[in-house]
């Protein structure tokens, strides 16, 4: 497959031109990169209008992929900003004119309300009861119920799959209950873009939903900010005609040449054996998972290519775990009281895996920690996000937060999950919680 931007930026970057565009390095090597590092000059396209060789790239990777798919150097948070924007504009095509609104899982990511105060809609959480504020898999009954008693119905049906745990949604049995009920799809699916070329292909596109995000970055090997728009070829045209606005209204007008060159580059990389690649990688996992499970420990989530470390169950606080690794040069994606969080792709290579694997076992274990985070009880929602973002606000004590309504985003990345959305009033389960995870400041309305 070949890689028409990549192709560009090297023999733009080795010819003898005389930069007076952006930007101000002028290509003179000061961190090594910055000869490839050019803006939308002649012959290298432009991101939001694409005729050229972005357009062939995101050609190569719709092919891939089998769905309409363009890019982002902004991240899935970018995309996500951009789907519901185009779900809610479609609706509205449709003559829609009631209460727009959402249906999410409540574990969307940060990026998910954002959109609601950007994009002007109200959101009405579903939750799973068993779970914590930043897991659980939305059991496909629930969208149906939520559906079938809804005088209005949203605009869209939004979930995260796969969480930042590792849990997976049935996004096939999610997809055709939208379908029932003439509701898009739209599936987060920062963590998952890989999930395409699983031997048995597990991306939500082919289960079924009408538009989802990856972030390329995650898992694939891209350049941190690649990112996939993907667009089902079943979708109404109305999606893919308008997406490309939809990403401009959100987005920079100066994307990354680097990122670009990146994502063009693994289409090549995902095309020349990558399945097979990740094939062989997920089999050594489920191994390394395996040797783990059988020494005591207990993982979390079903998702392939992310370990997901019950701490307390193994005697120790995540902080604790996550700090002997560090002790020993392993720096895990996340961790909290309770998880640690480790993402692994095909280019770990064997050496990695033998040193998690190694250190892992000998972390000796100890008698169940039994305390668990404080119950997550539903916040009264008082106003949409965008109303409660734009009110008169001050920054107060999470302990003095009780009856308060948010009026801003309260989260920190990663996870980048909310415990209380813009608009909703603070009980003493969400005090408790923001505690829980060390959130001390909230931004409030005032009184």
């Amino acid at each position: 497959m070949n890689t028409p931007i990549c192709d560009f930026v090297k023999k733009y970057a080795e010819d003898e031109i005389t930069r007076v565009h952006m930007p101000g390095h002028k290509g003179k090597s000061l961190l090594g990169f910055e000869k490839y590092d050019i803006t939308e000059v002649e012959g290298a396209d432009a991101l939001y209008h694409a005729s050229g060789i972005i357009k062939e790239s995101e050609e190569n990777a719709s092919l891939l992929f089998g769905s309409k798919t363009l890019y982002s150097t902004e991240g899935s948070s970018h995309c996500i900003r951009a789907i519901c924007h185009l779900a809610k504009s479609y609706a509205i095509s449709k003559g829609k004119n009631e209460r727009f609104y959402v249906l999410a899982s409540k574990n969307a990511h940060s990026s998910f309300i954002s959109a609601s105060i950007l994009s002007d809609f109200d959101i009405e959480w579903v939750f799973d009861e068993s779970a914590s504020y930043l897991n659980g898999k939305i059991e496909p009954e629930k969208i149906e119920k939520a559906l079938s008693s809804a005088d209005n119905l949203p605009f869209a049906v939004f979930i995260t799959s796969p969480d930042y745990l590792g849990n997976v949604a049935n996004v096939k049995a999610i997809s055709e209950v939208c379908k029932k009920y003439d509701v898009p799809l739209i599936v987060d699916n920062a963590h998952g873009a890989y999930l395409k070329f699983l031997e048995k292909g597990e991306h939500p596109i082919d289960l079924g939903a009408t538009m989802c995000c990856d972030s390329a970055h995650k898992t694939l090997p891209v350049l941190t900010g690649g990112a996939y728009l993907h667009i089902s070829n079943d979708a109404p045209k109305f999606f893919s005609e308008h997406a490309k606005g939809a990403l401009m209204l959100f987005g920079s007008s100066s994307p990354s040449y680097l990122t670009l060159c990146s994502l063009d580059n693994a289409n090549k990389y995902i095309n020349d054996g990558f399945k097979e690649k990740l094939l062989s990688f997920s089999s050594e996992i489920d191994e390394l998972k395996s040797s783990l499970i059988e020494n005591g420990y207990t993982l979390l989530g079903d998702e392939k290519l992310k370990i997901t470390i019950d701490a307390k169950k193994y005697g120790y606080l995540g902080s604790e775990i996550y700090n002997i690794l560090y002790s020993k040069g392993i720096v895990c994606e996340f961790y909290d009281p309770d998880f640690v969080v480790m993402m692994l792709t095909p280019e770990n290579s064997k050496k990695d895996r033998d040193v998690v694997k190694n250190v892992l076992l000998s972390i000796p274990k100890k008698s169940a920690i039994l305390d668990t985070p404080p119950a997550f009880l539903p916040c009264e929602r008082v106003f949409s996000p965008k109303t409660a973002h734009f009110m008169d606000k001050e920054i107060i004590d999470v302990e003095n937060a009780n009856g308060r309504i948010l009026a801003d985003l309260n989260v920190s990345c990663p996870p980048c999950v909310s415990v209380i959305s813009c608009g909703e009033r603070f009980n003493q389960s969400a005090i408790d919680l923001c505690k829980y995870y060390g959130i001390t400041k909230c931004c409030v309305i005032k009184e």
